[in-house]
């Protein structure tokens, strides 16, 4: 940065360079009383500081001595006339007005050989100040912007910060919902083996009792509860471990920009600290023209707030899983308990319709035996009646049969042969009805002796679907998890 008035580069009038020939050759023509001496210009900018050959190689004056005249220039040695005193010499070598400018030409060099010099050392004593101010104060802005970048850098390691222990806070808020899921997900596997097994024993269940009634309905709608319950289970488990992989890798992404920012921040902030008298500073050739850098400061914040804002979305997104989770658990504990309250008390209404079936059964086979045993003494009193039809019929059949020994006129067909007659066909009436009537007699003990089998299978039946609904399933079912279970605290 270059200041106001100090100009980077000045232009000196630089003393002439003194001629090889000192002084002018001595002439006849009036052109040779005139001193010539050659200009040599240098450049009008001269960057500081001067190689001190150039400086030395223009102050190096070798005079030497004109010959007698033009004429004599190109002679050789040999040719040259030989030297004779001053009183003899044909011409003068100076004039005193030669000496004069000679002079005058020397004192007017050295006076502007002594102002250039001091103008340059008033001009190098300004431009040391001017340069060593500038310095100092591109050190002080720099000091001054890696100060602020130490700041930004703090701030953003507090973002990290925060946000990186909030998110861990949510990861592990997450775990332990799963973990509560994956129980929960494991104790409905008992009340579905129930169930299914509940299914299984009613497949074992006789005759007319493999009825599709109420209770099987309802084992059916358990079944298909408790696999939609898991299936929905399973699949926020499978969004909780893809949620927990995308909060571990936002949760890599802060450690490892929060890392970064360490680095960083110690690398400024030693940077920031380092002093002309620090220890530690050296050169470094070429270090200005070496730009590794990747990054802008704009870039460099979006990244940062890019990650942070990754991260507060995936905790969003996990906080709105994990309420999920916990509506979830809720209402699936309702849905099974519900449910389960259903199948049981569809397992009650059949238990109690079986047991008022099986009694009124028992009932029925108890009066069906009753007239078995009545049935049978009747059929006995038949027998017995018919039986003792016998004997009368015989007496009757006899006399007939001896009266058609009577002889001749005698074979009269009187009152008593008459009655005899009618006697035998009553007797016969009488044993023809009361054999029909034992016949009748033995089929409806037969009716009702299928009917007692019809009923003791029918009561083994009732009795066997009740062992099988109040013993074997409910007995089962008494081992229900609780809400505390299924919601996955236990």
């Amino acid at each position: 940065m270059e200041l106001v008035g100090s100009p980077l580069t000045a232009t000196y009038a630089h003393p002439r360079s003194t001629p090889t020939k000192f002084l002018p050759a001595i002439s006849t023509m009036a052109s040779s009383y005139k001193n010539r001496f050659p200009y040599y210009p240098l450049p009008q900018s001269i960057s500081l500081p001067w190689m001190p050959s150039a400086y030395y190689k223009t102050a190096a004056i070798n005079p030497t001595l004109a010959p007698f005249s033009k004429s004599s220039q190109g002679l050789t040695p040999s040719k040259m006339l030989p030297f004779v005193s001053n009183q003899t010499t044909l011409f003068t070598r100076y004039t005193p007005d030669d000496w004069y400018r000679s002079n005058l030409t020397n004192c007017k060099a050295s006076e502007t050989s002594r102002h250039n010099a001091e103008r340059l050392r008033v001009d190098t004593s300004r431009m040391i100040q001017d340069k060593y101010q500038q310095t100092k104060k591109t050190q002080v802005e720099s000091t001054k912007n890696l100060g602020e970048r130490v700041n930004d850098i703090e701030f953003w390691k507090s973002e990290l910060c925060r946000e990186l222990d909030e998110m861990i806070g949510e990861t592990n808020a997450l775990t332990d919902m799963k973990k509560r899921l994956e129980r929960a997900l494991a104790e409905t596997e008992a009340p579905l083996q129930v169930a299914q097994e509940c299914l299984l024993h009613r497949e074992k269940r006789m005759g007319i009792d493999l009825v599709h009634d109420d209770v099987e309905k309802q084992l059916f709608t358990e079944v298909d509860v408790i696999r939609s319950c898991q299936e929905r289970m399973q699949r926020y488990l499978d969004k909780a471990k893809a949620q927990l992989a995308s909060n571990r890798a936002a949760q890599h992404e802060l450690e490892r920009d929060l890392a970064n920012k360490q680095a960083a921040h110690r690398i400024d902030d030693k940077c920031h600290h380092l002093r002309n008298t620090s220890d530690g500073i050296s050169y470094y050739r070429g270090v200005e023209r070496v730009d590794a850098t990747i990054s802008v400061p704009e870039s460099w914040a979006k990244f940062t707030d890019d990650n942070i804002l990754r991260s507060q979305s995936e905790r969003a997104a996990s906080a709105k899983l994990r309420d999920n989770i916990e509506n979830l658990l809720v209402v699936t504990a309702n849905e099974m308990w519900r449910q389960f309250n259903a199948v049981n008390v569809a397992f009650t209404n059949r238990i109690a319709e079986t047991a008022d079936a099986k009694s009124k059964i028992q009932t029925h086979l108890a009066k069906t035996l009753q007239e078995i045993f009545q049935i049978e003494m009747n059929i006995e009193a038949i027998r017995k009646a018919i039986r003792d039809k016998g004997p009368p019929l015989k007496v009757a059949q006899t006399r007939l049969d001896e009266r058609t020994r009577r002889p001749n006129v005698e074979l009269c067909r009187d009152t008593a042969q008459l009655r005899l007659v009618n006697e035998v066909h009553e007797i016969d009436e009488t044993i023809q009805s009361l054999q029909q009537r034992l016949r009748d007699a033995e089929d409806t003990l037969q009716t009702l002796v299928r009917a007692k089998s019809v009923l003791e299978h029918d009561l083994a039946i009732k009795a066997n679907s009740l062992f099988i609904d109040q013993e074997k399933c409910m007995g089962m079912r008494k081992t229900f998890p609780s809400t505390a279970r299924l919601v996955g605290y236990v």
